[in-house]
């Protein structure tokens, strides 16, 4: 009979095999991670060398990646040649207000569709789901049409109020996650006499944190990068978007391409420091808000 040790070397021989396979794939795969990301951050990159640049640095050739002098300048030339901190609140405030409604409008519709029976449920919620099917090229002109016999061309309500009354796709996608959370939970509080209402709020909300995540970070990136809606509805400048702002800025310094540039840098910040103080936050209701 073969000893111990001599059947235990094979086995340890194999074991450091596997974790040196397991050990070079993961390398590779984080290489190949960092490859890709290294790709779509050159560009950003490129963009932050511009915004410190000379006017004539920017169009040397060769082009230079490390500005020489670095012109810090052209940071306070770019929030005042434009109205820039006017801009950016007008932005936030459309972009928080849009928060807020969807969360609310589309959390009630979602929690009816999953979780209280009624008649027609199913029916109505594929009419829901076919309004995914319109582009917006199509109803473009209805809407406009129908808010300027409102008499609101020129405000926010165009760029807000429909927050208010859902959103399909997070209709869609909190439902799935609702209708993924155990049933025992709701019939319980039903039992202890708890409204639907009550169960929305105390139950159900806290428990969507991840798919809420989700949805916030979505709808937040959507109403401070938007650019057709604000250009559509907003005629006056001081009521202007940060998007529609940098467009203007091309029209009244078009020359000044390193102020853009700087503008432009300054309007990305918000967006990077929400994603990495909210990635974990957003990967997780990624996975957790999918299908069930």
């Amino acid at each position: 009979m073969q000893s111990a040790a001599a059947v235990g070397t094979p086995l340890a021989t194999a074991r450091a095999r596997r974790a040196r396979r397991k050990l070079l794939a993961s390398l590779g795969q984080h290489a190949l991670l960092v490859f890709v990301g290294a790709f779509f951050f050159l560009p950003w990159l490129w963009l932050l060398s511009t915004s410190l640049k000379s006017l004539k640095q920017v169009f040397e050739v060769p082009p230079r990646w490390v500005p020489e002098p670095i012109m810090w300048e052209n940071y306070k030339m770019a929030v005042t040649a434009i109205p820039f901190f006017l801009y950016m609140r007008n932005t936030l405030f459309i972009s928080f207000v849009n928060v807020a409604g969807t969360v609310l409008s589309s959390s009630l519709v979602a929690y009816s569709f999953a979780c209280i029976p009624w008649r027609g449920r199913e029916k109505l919620f594929l009419f829901v789901l076919a309004t995914m099917m319109l582009p917006g090229a199509v109803t473009m002109i209805p809407v406009f049409v129908i808010w300027r016999r409102f008499d609101a061309i020129g405000t926010y309500y165009p760029l807000t109020v429909r927050a208010f009354f859902g959103a399909a796709y997070w209709i869609f996608l909190l439902r799935q996650f609702f209708r993924g959370l155990p049933s025992e939970l709701f019939d319980a509080a039903r039992i202890d006499g708890s409204s639907e209402l009550g169960i929305y709020g105390r139950i159900a909300m806290p428990l969507a944190k991840p798919a809420l995540a989700t949805l916030i970070i979505f709808t937040f990136l959507g109403s401070y990068t938007d650019f057709m809606g604000p250009l559509i509805y907003l005629s006056e400048q001081k009521t202007w978007t940060l998007s529609v702002g940098l467009y203007g800025f091309i029209g009244t310094h078009s020359s000044e391409w390193s102020w853009l540039m700087a503008a432009a840098v300054l309007f990305t910040l918000p967006l990077i420091i929400l994603f990495f103080f909210t990635q974990k936050t957003f990967i997780q209701g990624i996975v957790t808000s999918g299908f069930r």
